[in-house]
């Protein structure tokens, strides 16, 4: 088995500390050693400079939302006007405008240092709601672009079956349900099986919401990701009008209703969870379900600010998602979790660097099915991030302050190499596939067309 050699100017290694000089050899997919203590780099050793950290999991991604970026900035509005804009780009897509699209966006997340997405899946059928003759076509599509972009994926099949609590599916929301959850199961049972030994390939189960899912369908996909093991993740408070509807409908709140049907635990990822009570923040902690926030979507639809501190001190692991693609800067969402709170609390310091990066990387590939990933040590999956510390928004930094001004200093542009399951897909600070910026004003001209 062939070996590749990197040698590291700095290293993130565990506990959670910067280390000089780092030789981390990869062998296929996997690190086979991290050596550090090393001056120079040996002969043949491929040198990483500024900092390197493992691969970065955008733990709640829906890559197709991509084609929306600045299209939905030219008025007032709400999160619920945003949807019938987004309504309007997920009906023209089709399994190829699908996989280009999500292609040239996880290339995007993978030129910021992203080297596994969550993929909250539910274009599933066309148009109208009627099954492709692959009823996984849309799915097979989304696992395509990550394997050419370079990424683990966890293809998170999304149940989605009304339109609201107590309203049906119309419009473009037809080509999102399935009827009921038991087809929901039969198809992706499917899809499970297509990737059954694929080391790349997480399929997990999602709630797309309660909204989007009556209660007494619930039982059978936290059934179906409790006998699989597979991850399982929901849409949660995001908008007090979901409260509102599920306190009204259920007499219970989203979080509640989700725990009252044995949704909630460590596999289980609530995305969001905007809008908690304190009860709804102990049965979270308690069951220690991931609370994955998206807080450059959340502040761009005005969904307000979670109590994301709370959820951790109470149990609940943090992970991070670009969600709808509004930036897609892993650090940036690192970094708002922290800011966000200064502004709401009007004091510093709630987390740390290294809890921030933590959420970044371990946890967040942790909560979508890949525990052995987000960590440099022998035997994790070889993802190794290298961001620029001699840029004009790192420059500066002193061996006590690598991992502060990582996080709340550099951008997605000072990630200039990026190794992925040992395949090098970024390299002074250009994707493999070459022009990414081309690649995606090409599709998202084709997919927009006149319906934004």
């Amino acid at each position: 088995m062939p070996e590749t050699n990197y040698w590291c100017e700095l290293a993130w290694l565990p506990p959670g500390e910067v280390v000089a000089g780092v030789l981390v050899t990869v062998a296929d997919s996997r690190i086979a050693d991290v050596a550090p203590g090393l001056a120079a780099p040996p002969a043949g050793a491929v040198h990483l400079a500024g900092l390197t950290l493992p691969g970065l999991a955008n733990a709640h991604s829906h890559a197709f939302h991509r084609a929306l970026r600045g299209a939905t900035q030219r008025e007032k509005g709400s999160f619920w006007t945003w949807r019938e804009q987004m309504y309007g780009v997920a009906g023209t897509l089709d399994p190829d405008s699908h996989r280009r699209l999500a292609t040239a966006a996880f290339a995007e997340m993978a030129l910021a240092g992203v080297t596994c997405v969550g993929e909250f899946h539910y274009l599933h059928h066309t148009p109208g709601g009627r099954p492709y003759d692959d009823p996984n076509a849309m799915g097979h599509a989304l696992v395509e672009a990550a394997r050419e972009a370079g990424l683990r994926i966890a293809l998170l099949d999304a149940c989605y079956l009304s339109g609201g609590i107590g309203v049906p599916l119309t419009g473009a929301q037809l080509r999102f349900g399935d009827g009921d959850a038991g087809r929901w199961a039969v198809r992706v049972e499917k899809l499970l099986d297509a990737y059954r030994g694929e080391r790349d390939v997480e399929v997990g189960a999602a709630l797309h919401s309660v909204r989007a899912v009556p209660a007494e369908q619930m039982p059978v996909v936290g059934a179906f990701s409790h006998h699989h093991a597979v991850p399982l993740h929901v849409h949660v408070s995001e908008q007090r009008a979901e409260n509102t509807a599920c306190i009204e409908v259920y007499a219970a709140s989203p979080v509640q209703l989700l725990n009252e049907h044995d949704i909630l635990g460590p596999r289980t990822t609530a995305v969001h969870a905007v809008h908690l009570s304190e009860v709804d923040i102990a049965l979270l902690g308690q069951s220690r379900t991931h609370v994955c926030v998206c807080p450059t979507t959340e502040r761009d639809l005005a969904d307000g600010l979670g109590p994301a501190r709370a959820l951790f001190d109470a149990g609940s692991p943090i992970t991070l998602g670009s969600d709808s693609q509004a930036v897609v800067d892993l650090l940036e969402e690192a970094r708002a979790v922290e800011l966000n709170e200064r502004l709401v609390t009007e004091q510093r310091g709630h987390w740390t660097a290294a809890e921030l990066i933590q959420a970044a990387t371990t946890a967040g590939h942790a909560s979508l099915g890949f525990p052995d990933a987000g960590m440099l040590v022998p035997g994790a999956w070889a993802d190794l991030v290298s961001v620029r510390l001699d840029s004009v928004r790192t420059a500066g930094a002193s061996g006590n302050d690598i991992e502060e001004i990582t996080v709340f200093a550099a951008t997605a542009a000072d990630v200039h190499s990026v190794v992925s399951g040992g395949r090098r897909v970024v390299e002074q600070g250009r994707h493999v596939l070459g022009d990414v910026g081309a690649m995606l004003a090409s599709v998202i001209a084709e997919v927009r067309g006149d319906h934004l």
